[in-house]
């Protein structure tokens, strides 16, 4: 069985934030995850990660929310389970061999100060370390974890252009 991993980043400091939330969506679409939902973004987020789907192929979802604990429960309500990405949580490496047995995980990342319901609604809470520390750092490494690095030999279809892996120098193939 496939596993489904979803993110759910809560919060979006404008100006500050903009690459910040791009970035977001692209460790999230690079790292094996097949959709993230966001908070406070316009369209212009979702129309970015659209272009680069167009170009290197794949399907990845950004969906604008309002409500992110709707959300939550909704994906528990389905079955799924949540962990929540904290500095505060339980090291990784303590919860990893649990997470490989999860089919179904919506994973929150915060922009900002995450409210405590997160921590309660979350099936685990997840440190990636335990200092202060970048969420999209965590997410890169969380997602490596659970997906066992597979994710980078995935054949990604459906795009225009393709690294070609090269030791030095950059090629890119028009597909």
């Amino acid at each position: 069985m496939k596993k489904e991993v979803t993110v759910l980043r809560i919060g979006h400091r404008l100006v500050r934030d903009d690459r910040v939330t791009t970035h977001a969506a692209l460790v999230s679409r690079a790292f094996g995850a097949s959709r993230i939902y966001m908070t406070g973004i316009d369209q212009s987020v979702k129309d970015t990660v659209n272009a680069i789907d167009k170009r290197w192929g794949g399907h990845f979802e950004v969906e604008i929310i309002q409500d992110w604990k709707s959300v939550a429960r909704a994906w528990k309500k389905s079955g799924g389970k949540i962990a929540h990405l904290t500095m505060y949580g339980i090291n990784i490496d303590d919860t990893v061999e649990k997470l490989y047995k999860e089919q179904k995980l919506l994973v929150i990342i915060g922009a900002e100060k995450v409210p405590r319901e997160a921590y309660e609604l979350a099936d685990y809470n997840i440190a990636v370390g335990n200092q202060p520390h970048s969420e999209i750092a965590a997410l890169a490494i969380f997602l490596d974890r659970i997906f066992e690095g597979k994710q980078f030999k995935r054949d990604i279809a459906g795009g225009q252009l393709r690294i070609v892996p090269s030791e030095k120098g950059k090629q890119v193939e028009k597909i």
